[in-house]
């Protein structure tokens, strides 16, 4: 594994490209904001957005896919208090138990900017069944959530006749990977690697679900899609996960101070609304080497938080700790026993970036740590 000279992220990220002076393109892409003019990039917001207002009279006149977390926060009083737009909310619910935090979340983003929101619980039958073969098959258990989490919004937004939809941070841009492209258009957000590359003849051969049961998760047709103008919020203004965060809490955003800490993370307010949820993220570990502290510690080396020595420390303290509350609420939701979770987890250690120690332990064999 090579690591950024920069930042903490290692080059098995999927997607990510590094220059010839060892920096990552997720670098690179903060390194570019120091050329953008943003007072410009402000301008073709309000543009966009002047377009759209009161597109329907007193109806909605855009689309905001949120989770209730600290960028849907930020993002609607963007729209609705500094662009003046009437925005109605898309959400998808996993159907894991929520945290404390996660259900005040999303009810405090409806009263406290005054936004309808329309939730769609998945079908936990066909959840279950799904999560169960992509977990087993792929390590991606989390697939048929996140895919509708794509979806469901574009056919929202069709619905209610809102062609502009507001997405939070280009993440391909902005952290490496696959797609990475600076633009303001979200229309290729569905080719992005995070819930793509699985056919639906392979899910009804062999998952037990049906054609009906994965409806949702196709994309709209094209000229639904062309109909359509969704955004990325990242291209208008410097994106700075820490910095939502602070405006969320001002705003009545609840992190997990007090409620949970969570072993694997460094930090307590990114993705917050349930447990089981974080085994899908954290499964990047055994696969790639890395997971959310890298993440996490990367950009805070980006945003002039922390320097790279201590990021080393925060990813050998954290990163290879799944939490055992997030394991116990997927086992129960998902119908495994703890030991066979870990069996199925054993089997998705790279080979190639890992190896077992004098105790039966998987460890790095190239960690950042000795580099």
């Amino acid at each position: 594994m090579k690591y950024c000279k920069k930042c903490v992220m290692p080059d098995t990220r999927p997607g990510i490209r590094f220059n010839e002076d060892g920096i990552c393109s997720a670098c690179q892409s903060y390194e570019h904001r120091k050329s953008v003019d943003w007072d410009a990039r402000w301008k073709e917001l309000e543009a966009i957005c002047d377009k759209y207002r009161g597109m329907n009279g007193d109806g909605y006149d855009c689309a905001i896919a949120v989770s209730g977390g600290k960028d849907s926060h930020f993002q609607v009083h963007l729209m609705k208090e500094e662009m003046h737009m009437n925005p109605i909310l898309f959400t998808v619910e996993d159907n894991f138990p929520m945290t404390e935090a996660g259900i005040h979340n999303l009810r405090n983003i409806s009263e406290e900017f005054g936004c309808n929101i329309i939730s769609m619980k998945p079908d936990i039958k066909a959840q279950k069944k799904l999560m169960r073969y992509m977990f087993e098959q792929y390590g991606q258990p989390t697939w048929y959530v996140d895919r509708l989490i794509y979806t469901y919004p574009l056919y929202m937004a069709a619905k209610f006749n809102t062609p502009l939809l507001v997405y939070g941070e280009n993440i391909s841009y902005e952290y490496g990977g696959a797609g990475y492209q600076e633009t303001y258009s979200a229309k290729e957000q569905l080719n992005n690697g995070v819930a793509s590359g699985i056919s639906e003849e392979e899910l009804i051969a062999n998952a037990g679900v049906t054609a009906k049961d994965l409806s949702l998760t196709r994309a709209p047709e094209k000229d639904v899609i062309d109909a359509l103008d969704p955004i990325y919020i990242s291209y208008f203004v410097p994106w700075n996960s820490v910095k939502n965060a602070i405006y969320a809490k001002s705003r009545g955003f609840h992190d997990l101070t007090h409620e949970w800490r969570r072993t694997m993370c460094m930090e307590d307010f990114d993705q917050v609304d349930s447990r089981a949820y974080l085994v899908h993220p954290w499964l990047k570990y055994p696969k790639f080497g890395h997971t959310s502290t890298t993440d996490y510690a990367s950009r805070f080396i980006r945003y002039g938080l922390i320097d790279r020595e201590t990021a080393v420390q925060l990813v050998k303290e954290h990163d290879s700790k799944l939490d055992p509350l997030c394991v116990r609420d997927f086992c129960e939701f998902c119908g495994y026993s703890e030991s066979e979770f870990w069996a199925i987890v054993d089997k998705f250690y790279n080979k190639e970036i890992f190896e077992k120690n004098a105790l039966g332990e998987w460890v790095l064999k190239h960690p950042v740590w000795e580099k």
